[in-house]
């Protein structure tokens, strides 16, 4: 299995026509995503041509709306390529269409915006007083469940399907990660984002990856400011019961500055990766300090087995 995203999942293309958008597209079929479509209300009734997977044309069209492209192709799941200071009515226009699953890619994006479209989400809940629009991102990869279905730019040739999950902050360290470990490969790969603001969270994957039968193990990627890390250990501790490796970014990094990600934020010992490293280490996580090291310690808990 896989958590999210399968290769049943019908996608559409919020910002389809614009250079990204085409660009993404053209590799998330490739990749054998179930591209139906796109959303431009500037272009509207037109057409976008591209490859399917195995290099037969196909014309997607392009819809006015989330609500009417939903409706015509029977999408579940919409990626967003719209430029920053678009994407909050975007995300919004997703949520109000209550389209399950929305990523949202672009980065960049002002901090109140996100806020004020992840209340949106948090506002419209279903029966189980879940949001009914599961938002990843934004500013990250995306989701990839490999050999199935990509919804994001992770390159879909790094690693195969396998029994590993992974929850990253970090797009490049998702990249790593998994190349690091294409001999035991992935049931599904999620970038988070990096960003103050963001839809699905690390203890929102590690519960779907501890559901999901067919993951063995799970590795997480953290880094340095916040305390996001922290509230998973916890959550490790009280809910996880697979074997959990971690990997925290920034232990070099200067206190009291900011450091890439608009998250990473270090004040004093809060939020710095040796903290991290402890508070993920009180929960029996194995953490390493480089990514081929704690692939490594993925490894040896196979080979244990």
């Amino acid at each position: 299995m896989s958590i999210f995203l399968n290769k049943d999942s019908k996608v559409i293309v919020q910002g389809i026509t614009g250079g990204e958008g085409t660009k993404h597209t053209a590799r998330m079929l490739a990749a054998g995503t179930q591209v139906m479509g796109g959303v431009n209300a500037r272009k509207a009734g037109t057409t976008v041509s591209h490859q399917d997977k195995d290099g037969n044309a196909v014309e997607l069209p392009v819809y006015g709306s989330v609500s009417e492209a939903m409706k015509e192709t029977g999408a579940n799941a919409s990626i967003v390529f719209v430029p920053p200071a678009f994407c909050k009515d975007a995300v919004i226009e997703a949520i109000d269409a209550e389209i399950p699953l929305v990523v949202v890619i672009t980065e960049g994006i002002p901090v109140q915006d996100s806020a004020e479209f992840w209340a949106h989400s948090q506002a419209n809940t279903g029966a189980d007083g879940k949001p009914k629009t599961r938002i990843i991102g934004p500013n990250c990869p995306g989701i990839i469940s490999p050999e199935e279905s990509l919804l994001g730019i992770t390159p879909a040739n790094i690693t195969g399907k396998g029994k590993l999950g992974l929850v990253s902050k970090s797009g490049t360290l998702t990249y790593q990660m998994m190349y690091e470990l294409r001999d035991l490969g992935f049931t599904t790969a999620i970038g988070i984002g990096g960003d103050p603001v963001i839809g699905t969270t690390h203890i929102d994957a590690l519960e779907a990856f501890e559901a999901d039968p067919e993951t063995e193990a799970i590795v997480m990627i953290g880094e340095i400011g916040g305390d996001a890390e922290e509230r998973a250990a916890d959550f490790i501790k009280a809910n996880v019961t697979k074997p959990v490796v971690g990997y925290v970014a920034g232990f070099t990094a200067p206190e009291g500055k900011t450091m890439g990600h608009a998250g990473a934020i270090v004040s004093g010992s809060s939020g710095t990766a040796q903290a991290k490293k402890e508070a993920l280490e009180a929960a029996g996580v194995k953490v390493g300090k480089t990514p081929s090291e704690t692939a490594q310690l993925m490894r040896e808990i196979f080979d244990g087995k």
